[in-house]
């Protein structure tokens, strides 16, 4: 028979994320430190404006590009918060989840051959995204002793005649790190000189400690040549209603939302209704959250120093990125005897890009008791390790 698959599918690695996920689903007793999902349940009055929408009888599709008033609310809060302005009718539309946005923007703007640049360890999905669409992803390798930031100096090394987007990904997962202002003041100047596109992907946006999250569409230059994704998951604890969306200049906005009415037709109606709620009256929810991750990522950070194991300090997300290189083994197999010995799930960090060796990424978007109960096995592991050498 005809081989009913697509090569470039079959080329396309599945992520190396869930792969230890599945064992620990058959593991009784594990602790899984991996998943990078909230362990808050979504707070109850955007629960409750999700059910009364449904008691109201609102469960008809919506226009694709979503709710024209969560659309407004999307818009207030980017002027609120970075002081930009968008059309809510021509630069704003709603998607199943921000993974669903990264998917459109590469569709929607690149050619086969089109390079993009992605700075690595960086979240899983983005170079198969640009790999589907035939386009090619270039890595950026981040470095440890630049807090995992993209600098100027490795930007411009791999810009080509073919570098059409950078995939700008901060707060990221799975390293924590972020961007100042300072940092992307530099990288908008080069993406302005050179050309280039920016995918902005801010989902970790309001999960930053100590410091403000900003965008690199607030640079001179910038807005008109940014794709803004952002969601609903992650700082309002709703993962599983499946809500994102892009924001982004009219003509890029328009054909990403063409492949959006073909391929989706339109987000979730329920979700919609939650999410307005969620931006009119969900900061306090957010600020509650956000402490208590930032009280999470200090523990782990003494825990870790008490332990030995190098860790930088992360400022965004919920995730810790340590060293274990001293150790003598691969990420991947540091993970592995970790889960048989004391059955403990995290994920190695070259599931993030190769650079991501002799790294791990453990979440700590868990309960403080989950957390306490892993490191304790960790620092069992971590004993023996050291008895070993």
């Amino acid at each position: 028979m005809r081989d009913p698959l697509s090569k470039t599918i079959k080329d396309i690695k599945p992520s190396g994320i869930r792969k230890f996920f599945d064992v620990v689903s058959e593991m009784p007793d594990a602790i899984s430190l991996g998943v990078g999902e909230p362990d808050f349940d979504t707070p109850w009055h955007i629960r409750e404006e999700g059910i009364f929408s449904l008691e109201q009888g609102h469960t008809f599709y919506t226009s694709n590009s979503g709710l024209k008033q969560l659309k407004i609310e999307i818009c207030n809060y980017m002027k609120r918060k970075f002081d930009l302005d968008y059309d809510y009718d021509n630069e704003v539309f709603i998607t199943v989840g921000g993974s669903e946005a990264i998917d459109l923007a590469f569709r929607a703007m690149l050619d086969p051959g089109d390079e993009v640049l992605v700075p690595q360890p960086s979240y899983v999905s983005y170079v198969p995204c640009v790999e589907l669409t035939h386009g090619v992803p270039v890595p950026i390798e981040l470095k440890e002793e630049n807090e995992f930031r993209l600098t100027k100096d490795e930007l411009l090394e791999k810009i080509t005649d073919k570098t059409k987007m950078l995939v700008l990904p901060f707060p990221n997962n799975p390293t924590g790190a972020i961007m100042e202002e300072k940092d992307l003041k530099d990288i908008a100047k080069v993406c302005v000189e050179k050309d280039i596109y920016v995918l902005s992907d801010e989902i970790y946006g309001e999960l930053t400690y100590d410091r403000e999250h900003v965008t690199i569409a607030q640079q001179p230059g910038m807005k008109e040549r940014t794709i803004i994704v952002n969601g609903f998951s992650k700082a309002y604890a709703m993962t599983g209603w499946r809500l994102g969306y892009a924001i982004a200049p009219k003509e890029i906005s328009e054909q990403m939302l063409k492949i959006h009415q073909f391929a989706i037709m339109c987000a979730p109606t329920t979700s919609q209704y939650a999410a307005i709620e969620a931006l009119r009256h969900g900061d306090k929810d957010v600020e509650v959250m956000r402490e208590a991750y930032n009280q999470r990522r200090r523990f782990l950070l003494s825990e870790f120093k008490k332990m030995g194991i190098e860790c930088f300090e992360p400022f965004g997300a919920f995730y810790v990125f340590p060293n274990i290189k001293k150790y003598g083994l691969t990420s991947e197999e540091f993970a592995t005897k970790l889960l048989e010995e004391q059955k403990v799930a995290v994920v190695p960090g070259t599931a993030f890009g190769d650079c991501g060796e002799g790294f791990l990424r453990i979440s700590y978007a868990y309960s403080l008791d989950n957390l306490k109960l892993a490191l304790d096995r960790v620092g069992k592991f971590i004993e023996k390790l050291d008895a070993e050498k």
